[in-house]
């Protein structure tokens, strides 16, 4: 019986060893599957109009260090085009899929042997890599290997140079990315740089461009450099040196290099250093960062081809590289002023938000893969406008641009507030929305003849007179929606009556919104295919655009817009000549790409349009559209988007149209539903439940709906609430071949 019972034992115990092993294989095996940096293209975009990078960054970090391949036009908003074929340094910011150009701080370029007079240097191509959090490439010209990685503050630098040669480095504190070949020598105000020892360099330069900012640095290598050169200024303006720096290294020694940045001071840069990346060991950053980014990549998995997961998962790492959390460790941000830098109460203080694209779909997104970071961003734009004294319009940095139109910041923290956000102070929130909306307190608002006419008249805005009303009103639907929930009935009445000045510049002659001027004459003659731009050599009445497409910016009221045409037969020709429509565009615009008819994909104004055939009852339409959006906008390749990623907004249509629905109205709580372009998606929710949607029968041929489905019962509504998605279910889309 003892021997049984000891056998017995021993069996169970093998059991459990196999049971451990075989776990522990299909442990490895999950863990494998959940990289899904591999399925990320940081390549996509940095061809055609995409203006988006290879470099190494953290999610929402402030570094973006990488390779620059050009400068001083509009191609090189990011400071790289895929088809070139020269890299001229490795800068440590970078703006992502932006019109503008601006970052691009501190140039570093290594090199092996003599000093040349340019050092920039042709790459081996098969040799470019890049994933999140990650680049490297071989610099042939300068016989050097490099790799880059990030942690939220710091890029490090790995350089292997060629075996027998001198190892140099470049370090130019002039550099930026700058509009103009002359404003390379202009846009440094002031520049400070202190050779502390033969490892570590420090300092700071104030620079403009886009904004006027200060970054504070510090540059630390892992071995000592033996001689320095100030190089000869390139023109008497320059206000900050370049330098070479060499070191003697052993053959197959490699050099490692460290750059961190805050926007408050050289010590709290140290002690960024100190916090992200205290030793050496470039690996641990590489890994460190490549689990963050799994981490933000892994709040949606799906099924697909591989082609479908790299643009799913692209998107996604797109849509995390901003907004910037530009605080230091310690929650401090912003240059000091005689009661100190600003203290961020918990820690971060987001800036590039680029609200005018985001607050239409990338930042809805973040409120249902990333709540954890709303009620910061919230926070980030409140201590913004007590600052500033309005919520930002454009913010780099924590510096105001002024860029585009409206205020949108209004529809993102009252999005926040109407789906239950906690974490900030919501009278705060609802008082600074109001001040930025009613009082004039920038170059932008003109809140007095906004009220007096119910519109801006050409005759007295002389660009973007309406877009600018339209965009207005989505704002004011926004504070309106808040003021009501707050009990401000009052104010609810004047943003509502307000969100409705879109109808004082329809003209039902045309079917499209038409200048008026203050006397409320129609604009004569009238194109409306003409685009226009506050560009002064463009101008014109629309925002990157044109009467078309700017005539559906009802986003606040699309059944009101309905019906103020005339009704679902009426406006349904109206939007099928916009779609349909072969007429060209008067003039061109490069943000305006993208085109099926007159809408543009390529630019936010048109990236709801095509759901509101689904107010016309005409669902077939919209998933027509948006596959062929899919299809032909969205590329696993260089060129393979449209338009400007614009801080992730291209990225986050994506990512809601590829899972069957949008939020045509961004504070509306609703999620418009379209047509799904892959089989299945699961988003894990706080509550410990998950949100499941599924595409039965989906297919190259299968792109209509033949029914939906919610929690396996039959679904005929237009729209999922946020409520319903984030308490969990099941979203099941039968697809069929059959147009209904």
């Amino acid at each position: 019986m003892k021997k049984m019972k000891i056998t017995k034992i021993i069996c169970s115990l093998l059991m459990v060893a196999l049971f451990a092993a075989c776990s522990q294989k299909s442990s490895d095996k999950a863990e494998e599957k959940t990289d899904l940096t591999q399925y990320v293209n940081p390549f996509i975009g940095t061809a055609f109009t995409g203006h988006t990078f290879p470099g190494a960054t953290y999610p929402l970090g402030m570094i973006q260090a990488g390779p620059e391949t050009g400068n001083y036009s509009w191609e090189y908003c990011a400071g790289y085009v895929y088809e070139d074929s020269v890299i001229n340094g490795f800068s440590q910011t970078r703006l992502n899929g932006t019109g503008c150009v601006d970052l691009g701080d501190l140039l570093v370029q290594p090199f092996a042997g003599r000093k040349r007079e340019d050092l920039s240097s042709r790459f081996d191509k098969a040799s470019e890599k890049a994933a999140p959090g990650y680049y490297s490439v071989e610099l042939t010209d300068n016989n050097v290997g490099v790799q880059v990685s990030a942690t939220p503050h710091v890029a490090f630098y790995n350089y292997a140079f060629a075996k027998g040669d001198t190892a140099n480095v470049l370090v130019d504190f002039q550099h930026g990315l700058v509009w103009t070949k002359d404003r390379i020598h202009t846009h440094v105000l002031d520049n400070h740089v202190n050779f502390e020892s033969d490892r570590v360099i420090s300092g700071y330069t104030r620079r403009r461009e886009w904004v006027e900012r200060i970054y504070y640095f510090t540059i630390e290598f892992d071995k000592p450099f033996v001689a320095k050169e100030e190089l000869v200024k390139r023109d008497p303006r320059e206000k900050a040196p370049r330098y070479i720096l060499s070191f003697d290294l052993q053959d197959g020694e490699e050099l490692n290099m460290k750059v961190a940045l805050s926007s408050t001071s050289v010590e709290s840069a140290k002690a960024n250093a100190a916090a992200e990346a205290a030793g050496w060991d470039f690996q641990a950053v590489r890994d460190a960062a490549s689990g963050e980014w799994n981490r933000y990549l892994s709040k949606i998995t799906i099924e697909g081809s591989e082609d479908d997961k790299t643009n799913f998962y692209t998107s996604l790492y797109h849509l995390f590289i901003q907004p910037n959390n530009i605080a230091d460790i310690n929650g401090k941000h912003g240059e000091a002023t005689a009661a100190g830098s600003l203290q961020s109460a918990s820690g971060k203080y987001y800036s590039t938000l680029s609200q005018w694209d985001t607050f239409r779909a990338a930042f809805p997104l973040y409120t249902v893969i990333s709540p954890e970071i709303i009620p910061d961003l919230v926070n980030s734009m409140l201590d913004y406008s007590d600052e500033k004294g309005h919520l930002p319009i454009w913010a780099l940095w924590g510096h105001e641009t002024y860029t585009m139109i409206a205020n949108h910041s209004v529809p993102m923290i009252a999005d926040a507030y109407l789906k239950g956000f906690e974490g900030f102070d919501a009278e705060r929130a609802y008082a600074a929305i109001k001040k930025s909306i009613t009082q004039s307190t920038h170059p932008k608002s003109d809140w007095e003849m906004y009220d007096h006419y119910g519109y801006y008249p050409y005759d007295l805005v002389k660009t973007e007179s309406v877009s600018r009303t339209m965009e207005c009103g989505i704002d004011d639907y926004s504070a309106a929606l808040m003021a009501e929930k707050l009990g401000k009935t009052e104010d609810r009445d004047f943003f509502m009556k307000r969100a409705d000045y879109y109808k004082n510049v329809f003209d039902p002659e045309t079917g499209a919104m038409r200048p008026k001027d203050s006397k409320g004459n129609w604009l004569t003659p009238f194109d409306p295919y003409q685009l226009a731009h506050a560009d002064s050599n463009v101008g014109g009445h629309y925002t990157e655009g044109n009467a078309l497409q700017y005539t559906w910016h009802v986003m606040q009221d699309i059944p009101g817009l309905i019906e103020w045409m005339g009704g679902k037969e009426k406006a349904g020709q109206y939007l099928d000549s916009l779609f349909y429509t072969t007429q060209q565009t008067t003039g061109t615009l490069s943000d305006v790409t993208g085109l099926i008819g007159q809408y543009a994909h390529g630019n936010e104004p048109s990236h709801h349009v095509a759901y509101i055939y689904a107010y016309l009852d005409r669902p077939a339409e919209v998933q027509k559209l948006i596959r062929r959006i899919c299809t032909d906008f969205y590329k696993a390749k260089p060129d393979g988007l449209i338009g400007n990623d614009d801080c992730g907004q291209m990225s986050a249509w994506y990512v809601f149209s590829a899972m069957g629905f949008y939020p045509l109205n961004p504070v509306s709580g609703e999620f418009v539903l379209g047509a799904p372009q892959i089989p299945s998606a699961v988003i894990p929710l706080e509550n410990g439940k998950e949100f499941r949607m599924e595409a039965k029968n989906l297919s190259e041929e299968n792109l209509f709906v033949e029914k939906i489905e919610w929690n396996g019962q039959y679904y005929d509504k237009k729209t999922l609430s946020y409520k319903d998605l984030m308490a969990g279910g099941t979203l099941v889309f039968y697809m069929t071949g059959k147009q209904p």
